[in-house]
């Protein structure tokens, strides 16, 4: 597959099959991911991947954990009026492809729920670093997670990256036996095969025209 190819039909899946995936897949995906730009080379990028029994432990405890507020703030920007209207077109297209109405919030609550269950993947890789690291070191760690997520296309994988997965950073590091205290947790990224045939996974994306965010000069 192409990087192009990659990049175009890499998507968050929200709808998985069964099929397991292969360790031996995930560690050759993981151990090319290794060479994902990182400044100064600290490679601040730590995880621990779950599947089976350790995965559905994680998934019962999520279910009678409650939400907390994350230590980092996903929504800032939703102050201004572009940002937000981005995500609220990502948002009531998905909605509409699940069949879930504007005015159902317990349907909408539901459906974001499963993210505590990873859409069902069979695999999840959960993402963190020392606390030391900053700004720039989060950047390079996302780098890394893109990266994983376009070897995952290659590999014939799907992925969806979870922030969603910050609320529960207290239950989830205790259960992977990762201090807090010396780690921050990122997000989770589920792993597995799509379901080609839900609608979850088929709606039509948005991305802003080219000229929107990009200047040229000098050409």
């Amino acid at each position: 597959m192409k990087v192009t190819e990659a990049v175009q039909s890499r998507r968050s899946v929200r709808a998985f099959t069964d099929q397991p995936v292969e360790l031996e897949t995930l560690r050759r995906v993981l151990d090319t991911a290794r060479w994902a730009p990182s400044g100064c080379n600290y490679q601040p990028w730590e995880a621990t991947v779950l599947t089976g029994e350790p995965l559905e432990a994680l998934r019962a405890k999520l279910r009678q954990s409650e939400m907390q507020k994350p230590e980092y703030d996903w929504d800032a920007p939703k102050q201004e009026d572009r940002y937000k209207r981005r995500l609220y077109e990502l948002s009531a297209s998905m909605f509409q492809a699940l069949g879930v109405a504007r005015e159902d919030t317990q349907g909408r609550m539901a459906a974001m729920a499963r993210n505590t269950e990873s859409f069902g993947a069979p695999a999840l890789l959960l993402c963190y670093f020392p606390r030391l690291m900053k700004e720039a070191q989060w950047s390079d760690t996302g780098m890394w997670l893109q990266t994983v997520m376009l070897l995952l296309r290659e590999a014939g994988l799907d992925s969806c990256p979870q922030e969603y997965m910050a609320y529960f950073a207290e239950p989830i590091m205790e259960h992977i036996g990762v201090s807090r205290e010396t780690h921050m947790f990122f997000c989770g990224l589920a792993i597995g095969y799509r379901d080609e045939d839900a609608a979850v996974n088929n709606f039509e994306r948005d991305r802003v025209p080219l000229d929107e965010t990009i200047r040229w000069q000098g050409w």
